[in-house]
């Protein structure tokens, strides 16, 4: 992945004590906290958190030139990343031709777990994509089996499951989860045919 540099904007998305801000140059040892604890490696279902901050920096900013990446404030103290990010899994592409279909990862750190953070913040990231954005569908993807937290965080957002996809044998997850949420613009596309 080439990344160049950071590609940025000036979305700044509000709910509550929730403020989504973007990531700018000066968030990368933020980041890579957040990427290199165990124990949100394990619960995203990722490596076990060993990332240097080059390979951060690498992947966020190849990221981030088909994204709007942020930084997730809870009362003004920064706890998490998210992005709303054009699809760029073939197998959702390929069933869903000519949709503009996006994706939404986030992670926050666990000292702020069960607060409804990820809730509020899939909410935000969803009122962006389908009004500002204009997107047909906004996806969770691969949300690990055990992971029942970002699975019910997504379910409070209105997202219900896609796909159930079987993970290899010897995998952390037995299977991961792709859950959707459409536009309104598109289910009354699909209604009026």
């Amino acid at each position: 992945m080439t990344s160049g540099r950071l590609r940025t904007h000036q979305v700044t998305l509000r709910s509550g004590l929730v403020t989504l801000r973007p990531l700018t140059e000066d968030d990368w040892e933020l980041v890579a906290g957040w990427w290199n604890d165990p124990e949100i490696a394990y619960y995203a279902d990722a490596d076990d958190g060993e990332y240097t901050l080059a390979q951060v920096q690498e992947i966020v900013r190849g990221i981030s030139q088909k994204a709007y990446c942020f930084v997730i404030e809870f009362e003004g103290w920064p706890v998490g990343e998210c992005w709303l990010q054009e699809m760029n899994v073939q197998r959702i592409l390929d069933r869903n031709p000519g949709l503009d279909c996006r994706r939404v990862p986030l992670e926050n750190e666990k000292a702020y777990w069960g607060r409804g953070i990820g809730t509020a913040t899939i909410r935000l990231l969803v009122e962006f994509g389908f009004e500002s954005e204009r997107a047909d569908a906004i996806f969770a993807m691969e949300i690990a089996d055990y992971n029942t937290r970002s699975r019910r965080a997504f379910e409070r957002a209105g997202f219900e499951l896609y796909d159930t996809v079987a993970q290899p044998a010897g995998a952390r997850a037995r299977v991961r989860h792709d859950l959707v949420i459409w536009s309104k613009r598109h289910i009354g596309r699909l209604a009026a045919e």
